[in-house]
């Protein structure tokens, strides 16, 4: 079970996405869920995207600046 860094919701693993900081200091959406480096999770959800872009969710979890392009690569594999 993890924690939406969003809702507070703990799900399963499966039912959410990774987003990570790197050791590089990159932010990149982690879809295997692997990835060396700082992780936050977010539910499949686009109201959940919306929350995020907003309240700057993920900037304060992963203690840097994300890019416009992570949210849009959130939008398009929670459309698929």
């Amino acid at each position: 079970m993890r924690t939406c860094v969003i809702t507070g919701e703990k799900l399963p693993k499966k039912e959410l996405i990774r987003v990570v900081r790197t050791p590089e200091g990159t932010v990149i959406v982690d879809e295997t869920g692997k990835a060396n480096g700082r992780g936050a999770y977010i539910k499949r959800s686009l109201e959940a995207v919306e929350i995020a872009k907003k309240r700057k969710c993920f900037e304060r979890a992963l203690e840097c600046e994300i890019d416009e392009t992570v949210y849009e690569e959130l939008i398009k594999i929670i459309n698929e």
